[in-house]
C-alpha cells in the first residue's frame, strides 16, 4: 500500500520506517527542509536503537523516502498518517492541536480518490471529529474516512513495540477504512496480534487512559517506596511480591525519582483537562500529576541529606540525564528538576550521559564530562539519575578511589545496599533501608 506520513518526529519516523519494512511504499513528509536533507543522507535526528539500520535498508530498497513536498505523496496515498507534535499548551495544559489542524487542512487540498486519514498523534477525545470537519469544509465532495490509530511505542524499544505490539487499536466505523487498516497491519497477523476496532472517540481515549494508568502505577510504587523507607521494608521485594499477581503484573513497578519523557507528563495533564471539561474529574490522575511533580523536585534533598544538609562548595557527580536509558529525550526528565536544585543549594555539578546532547542546552552551569569515571572524579557525592547499562557494572573500587568522599545516591536502585556498604560507600537508594 502507499502511505504518506506527515511528520518525521519520533512517532512518524519510527512508524514510517516500520511500515516500509512491512513492504509498503512510504513517504515521510516534514516542513523542516534541513531535517529532510539530513534524513536523505542517512542522518537520524533521534537516538533509537536499530532505527538507523532500519531506515537505511528501506531507503536502499526503495520503499522509504523523505520529502518536504506533500503533493504527490498525499495524492497517491491509500492512507495519510498525521504524526505531528501535540505538546502541552503553555499556561493551561491542554494539548496544542495547531499542527494537527494544519496537517488536516493540507491533506484536504491534496486528496485524490478515497483516502484514509489516520491520526497517529496523541490527541484528545473528539479530535477526529475536528479533523473530519476541517476536511469536509474544504472538500465537501471528498471521499475519505478519518481513523484514530494511537501509538504505544516505548522510547528505546520502539521498533520492537511496533513490530510485536500487545495490540493495535483502530478507531473507525467505516468498512472501507477497516479494510485499508487491516491491509496495512496484515504482517502482524502472523504474530496473532489483536487488532482492536472501536469507535473513533473510544480509540482516542484508550491512548490517554493507558498512559495515565501506567503513570499511576509508577507513582503508586514510588509512594510505597517512601513507606518502605519509613518502616524498614524493601520496595523491590514488595514490587516482586505484588507483581507476580497476574492481575497487577510486574511492569512499571520500579521505584525511582518520578516519571518524565514525551508522553506521560503531557498526556496525564491533557486527560485531566478533558475530564474537567466533561464535568467528570479524574481525581486519581490529578493527584498522580501533583505527586510526580513534587517528587522530582524533592530528589535533590536526598543528596543534601547524605552530605548532612550542606551542599555549599560541594561537587556532585551526576550519572545519567535523559528521562530513561536508550534515548536522547530530555523532555520532562527528572534531571531537569534535580540538577538545578543541587546548583541552587550551592553545589557544583559535573555530569555524564551517553546520549544527553540536548542537556548541554537545557542545563546551564553544568560541567559535562566525557565518561562516567570523569564525572565522579573529585565528587563529594555521586547521583545516579538514569539507569544506563554502562552504569550497572562500574569498577566500584575505581569509583571510590576517584571520589573525594564515597557517597552514592542511587535513584534507580541498580546496586545492592550490602555490596556498597562492604566496599566502603555511604549508600542511599529508593525504598530500601
Amino acid at each position: 500500500m502507499r502511505v504518506a506520513m506527515i511528520g518525521t518526529g519520533y512517532v512518524g519516523l519510527v512508524s514510517g520506517a516500520c511500515f516500509a519494512d512491512f513492504g509498503h511504499d512510504v513517504v515521510c513528509i516534514d516542513k523542516d527542509a534541513g531535517k529532510i536533507e539530513r534524513l536523505k543522507k542517512g542522518e537520524i535526528p533521534i537516538f533509537e536503537p536499530g532505527l538507523g539500520a532500519l531506515v537505511e535498508r528501506n531507503v536502499r530498497e526503495g520503499r522509504l523516502s523523505f520529502s518536504v513536498d506533500a503533493v504527490d505523496a498525499v495524492r497517491g496515498a491509500d492512507a495519510v498518517f498525521i504524526a505531528v507534535g501535540t505538546p502541552s499548551r503553555r499556561g493551561d495544559g491542554y494539548a496544542d492541536l495547531s499542527y494537527v489542524h494544519a496537517a488536516a487542512e493540507e491533506i484536504a487540498g491534496l486528496m485524490d480518490g478515497f483516502t484514509v486519514v489516520v491520526t497517529k498523534s496523541t490527541v484528545p477525545v473528539g479530535t477526529g471529529d475536528e479533523i473530519e470537519a476541517i476536511i469536509r469544509k474544504a472538500r465537501p465532495d471528498a471521499q475519505f474516512a478519518v481513523v484514530s490509530n494511537p501509538e504505544f511505542l516505548r522510547e528505546g524499544a520502539a521498533i520492537e513495540d511496533f513490530k510485536r505490539p500487545d495490540r493495535v487499536v483502530v478507531g473507525t466505523d467505516d468498512e472501507r477504512a477497516k479494510a485499508v487498516m487491516n491491509e496495512l497491519y496484515r504482517p502482524l497477523f502472523l504474530n496473532e496480534t489483536p487488532i482492536v476496532f472501536t469507535g473513533r472517540r473510544t480509540s482516542e481515549l484508550i491512548k490517554y487512559a493507558a498512559n495515565a494508568f501506567l503513570a499511576l502505577k509508577i507513582t503508586f510504587i514510588n509512594e510505597i517506596a517512601d513507606l518502605c523507607e519509613a518502616v524498614g521494608a524493601d520496595v523491590q521485594q514488595v514490587a516482586r511480591g505484588i507483581g507476580l499477581d497476574k492481575r497487577i503484573g510486574n511492569k512499571f513497578l520500579n521505584a525511582g525519582p518520578g516519571y518524565g519523557g514525551s508522553c506521560f507528563p503531557k498526556d496525564t495533564i491533557a486527560l485531566v483537562r478533558t475530564a474537567q471539561d466533561a464535568g467528570t474529574p479524574v481525581r486519581l490522575i490529578e493527584t498522580t500529576v501533583a505527586i510526580n511533580d513534587s517528587r522530582k523536585k524533592a530528589m535533590a534533598g536526598r543528596v543534601a541529606d547524605v552530605l548532612e544538609g550542606d551542599l555549599r562548595g560541594k561537587t556532585i557527580g551526576v550519572l545519567g540525564l535523559t528521562f530513561k536509558p536508550n534515548t536522547d529525550d530530555m523532555r520532562d526528565a527528572p534531571s531537569l528538576d534535580i540538577v538545578p536544585a543541587l546548583q541552587a543549594m550551592g553545589a557544583t555539578v559535573q555530569a555524564f550521559d551517553p546520549e544527553g546532547h540536548e542537556a548541554k542546552q537545557m542545563l546551564k552551569g553544568v560541567e559535562f564530562k566525557a565518561g562516567p569515571y570523569e564525572a565522579v572524579e573529585g565528587a563529594d557525592a555521586v547521583v545516579i539519575i538514569t539507569e544506563w547499562d554502562q552504569f550497572r557494572a562500574l569498577d566500584l573500587d575505581r569509583v571510590k578511589g576517584l571520589m573525594k568522599s564515597p557517597n552514592v545516591v542511587d535513584l534507580r536502585n541498580i546496586y545492592r545496599p550490602d555490596d556498597m556498604k562492604a566496599r566502603g560507600f555511604r549508600y542511599s537508594s529508593i525504598g530500601r533501608s
